[in-house]
């Protein structure tokens, strides 16, 4: 990725002034219900519907479910063709605690699958809609919507100055902890932070075990069936996966490698998870430990990121140059390796196939540990004002994110020092906030009409 400086972006107002990021350029022949169906021919038909539901309990929800139509949305409207690597979904649900490998929590972005190279405005654009859309789904009145927006806007781009002036190595290790959420979000918002921070340290194997599974008198550790949710399948036999967390560990650092070496397979399920994921290949694993302790890992499906196959950008891997042959899996790893300040050491990737079919394809996968410590701040608790701090919470990791790549001096640049850059993409947010909408009536009209079915409740 070319190195780029604050002059290059300052240049790059006279072929895209700021005000014009106002603009709301759509494809003529967009159709957001026809993407998500073309989406659903790769996934297990049987959870499609589930997939549905959950995206038709709000606009909001929908809007989670849909970084594809958004990418087709994106792809040729103008920017400054500035890349990042991109998270490619950073809408605020995206965001949450986990486990530092120093099992402190930690706050940052959290969700990879879509990541890849894009140009930086995707990833802001994705952020600012969901806080505009997610204001109007707390009753937040147009105007509190569009100051949240600026609010996030102008975040970005001040933390964006501020981490630039700082050595690329102290960008690389900076982190939020939970203090500083708090901090954040104000004295009020901390009962939030306290009571999703206490969830979150819950939120380990040792509980998993004791909430879906079970362990028998001789020690033999079962997954308990929970349909459609949480289901055994016959996608591959234990000795098959025990290939496949073999070619795992081949890309782990050496310590984990080792560690898990001590880890014996012994059952497996397949497990719904998310909005905009559901119908892709998830798997939960459990592992017997040398002490009769349990580990559980999540093989999770990791498709073509909708940057490449709505977005029309290249594939690739962040950061890696090599000749091994391209893994979707691996991408994923790459982005949150390179985007979060600290990243689950377990994460790993490989290359498997699609278990139901007759006629087994190639799919690949990434692997990570299953909920360590994950969380979340749910924004329907917050109020005007802490829901305002959240979003600039967000939009400040993005910025840091984003301060990764090389080119992120020419975004500094471009901004400059004044709002009006935060100005005009708050008058966009309002506007795609509109669009995303009228989707919303269409995807519930198709599923009115029979065009699509919907499985609701799940």
């Amino acid at each position: 990725m070319k190195t780029l400086t604050t002059e290059d972006g300052r240049r790059l107002r006279k072929t895209l002034p700021r005000g014009k990021q106002a603009d709301l350029c759509l494809p003529e022949d967009r159709d957001p219900v026809a993407i998500l169906e073309g989406q659903h021919q790769a996934r297990l038909a049987d959870l499609v519907p589930v997939r549905i539901g959950r995206m038709l309990q709000s606009p909001f929800a929908f809007y989670r479910g849909t970084a594809a139509v958004m990418a087709n949305d994106l792809k040729d409207a103008p920017t400054t063709n500035v890349d990042v690597v991109s998270c490619g979904d950073a809408h605020i649900s995206n965001f949450g605690f986990y486990a530092s490998p120093e099992r402190e929590l930690v706050f940052d972005l959290n969700d990879f699958d879509e990541g890849g190279v894009a140009p930086w405005e995707w990833d802001l654009r994705r952020l600012v809609g969901s806080v505009h859309i997610g204001g109007r789904d707390l009753s937040l009145s147009e105007d509190t919507c569009s100051e949240a927006v600026v609010k996030a806007t102008e975040t970005y781009r001040t933390t964006l100055k501020t981490v630039l002036r700082t050595p690329a190595t102290e960008r690389y290790f900076t982190r939020v902890d939970t203090s500083e959420v708090a901090k954040q979000l104000g004295e009020t918002g901390q009962k939030a932070v306290k009571k999703a921070t206490k969830k979150a340290r819950t939120r380990t194997s040792e509980q998993v075990l004791r909430k879906l599974a079970t362990t028998s008198e001789d020690g033999h550790i079962r997954i308990v069936d929970q349909p459609p949710i949480l289901r055994h399948v016959d996608h591959a036999t234990l000795d098959e996966l025990t290939g496949l967390f073999d070619q795992y560990r081949s890309t782990l650092r050496e310590d984990i490698a080792f560690l898990l070496s001590q880890y014996e397979l012994v059952d497996y399920a397949l497990r719904v998870v998310g909005v905009g994921s559901v119908g892709t290949r998830c798997y939960l694993l459990a592992f017997s430990g040398p002490g009769g302790d349990v580990l559980f890992l999540q093989a999770k499906e990791a498709p073509q990121s909708v940057l490449v196959s709505h977005g029309g950008r290249a594939p690739a891997v962040a950061g890696y140059e090599g000749d091994a042959e391209f893994s979707e899996g691996h991408r994923v790893v790459a982005a949150q390796r390179i985007l979060q300040a600290n990243s689950d050491p377990f994460l790993g990737w490989i290359t498997g196939w699609a278990g139901e079919s007759e006629e087994r394809h190639r799919v690949d996968y990434y692997w990570r540990q299953f909920r360590d410590m994950k969380g979340s701040i749910e924004p329907s608790t917050l109020d005007a004002e802490q829901f305002s701090s959240y979003g600039a919470l967000c939009a400040s990791l993005l910025a840091r994110a984003h301060a990764q790549s090389a080119t992120a001096p020419a975004i500094s640049g471009y901004m400059g020092g004044s709002e009006r850059f935060a100005e005009a993409t708050s008058r966009w947010a309002a506007a795609y906030a509109d669009v995303a909408e009228a989707d919303f009536d269409k995807l519930a009209a198709a599923v009115k009409s029979g065009r699509i079915a919907a499985e609701t409740g799940t």
